[in-house]
């Protein structure tokens, strides 16, 4: 019986400052993302862009950092999860920037817990109260932990989306000290980019699969900016220092070898800092690496 695949658009900029990320899903379709799931045996269900308002039609929210337009998309990708994984499918999120996993976790986790890889650059674990900039792109794994604004936080239920135990970062390398000190605080499993330069991408994985391994099902968020800049040119808030393109592809592997794979976020990719296309073309190898692509 075929594996169903249910790919899901979620355009959305409104949290961050730089535009660009919500043209995201449409560079992962051109780069042929639904044809190389096809041709790993899987069937592929494309049900479009959820409906995200543009930018400059909310000038009555820039105050607010478009906090009810962001709850209202994030509900909206709860509520497309939900569904996705009812039907026993595999949803992968097209973002858009990171703000869409309070919703798209939020989902995928109604009928049954999830464990949560989230592979970033940074933490996104401010708050209003810690962030310089208030961009919610940026606070998105403290909400699913409880931490920050009420009306996202309860997306999906009166609680929180997520415990510490169910959470590992892969491939940080860039905190604001307010962040820093959040983590800290937390409980959360962070695996830097030193700890994947002294120990390796294999230990590593390895390990983050066993602190996860409570939970059958796993969740895999990956915002492209964990890539080195060289390799993923088209991110919106580039940190040099990030995974090379085989340690990214081993991450994948890996996780692809534990059968655990239940749902994907593929977030912060901006078509228009990319060179034709490069970075959702990378993200597309590494989502084939992540459904089972091998080698031999």
């Amino acid at each position: 019986m075929k594996k169903v695949v249910q790919i899901i658009g979620v355009p959305i900029d409104l949290g961050q400052s730089r535009r660009g990320v919500d043209l995201g899903p449409g560079a992962l379709r051109y780069a042929g993302l639904t044809a190389r799931l096809e041709e790993l045996g899987y069937e592929v269900h494309d049900s479009g862009n959820l409906p995200v308002p543009v930018r400059e039609s909310l000038a009555h929210e820039r105050q607010s950092h478009y906090l009810p337009s962001i709850r209202k998309v994030c509900e909206a990708a709860c509520l497309a999860g939900q569904k996705a994984v009812g039907k026993g499918r595999i949803p992968i999120f097209l973002g858009g920037d990171h703000s869409i996993s309070v919703g798209t976790i939020a989902g995928v986790t109604q009928q049954q817990p999830s464990g949560v890889l989230w592979i970033d650059a940074h933490g996104d674990f401010h708050t209003g109260d810690s962030s310089p900039s208030c961009n919610i792109h940026g606070m998105a794994l403290a909400l699913l932990l409880g931490r920050g604004y009420p009306e996202l936080v309860e997306i999906g239920g009166p609680h929180a989306t997520l415990q510490p135990e169910d959470v590992v970062l892969v491939g940080v390398r860039d905190l604001d000290t307010g962040e820093r000190k959040n983590l800290r605080e937390s409980g959360l499993t962070v695996y830097t980019m030193r700890d994947v330069d002294e120990r390796g991408m294999g230990a590593i994985a390895g390990d983050a699969l066993a602190r996860l391994g409570h939970r059958e099902r796993l969740h895999v968020s990956l915002d492209i900016d964990v890539l080195d800049p060289q390799v993923s040119p088209g991110a919106g808030t580039l940190v040099p220092g990030g995974l090379t393109y085989r340690e990214a592809q081993l991450l994948m592997e890996i996780v692809a070898d534990s059968g655990r794979l239940s749902s994907l976020d593929i977030v912060e990719i901006n078509p228009i800092l990319d060179s034709r296309n490069k970075t959702a073309q990378t993200a597309v190898e590494l989502t084939m690496s992540l459904f089972g692509k091998s080698i031999i």
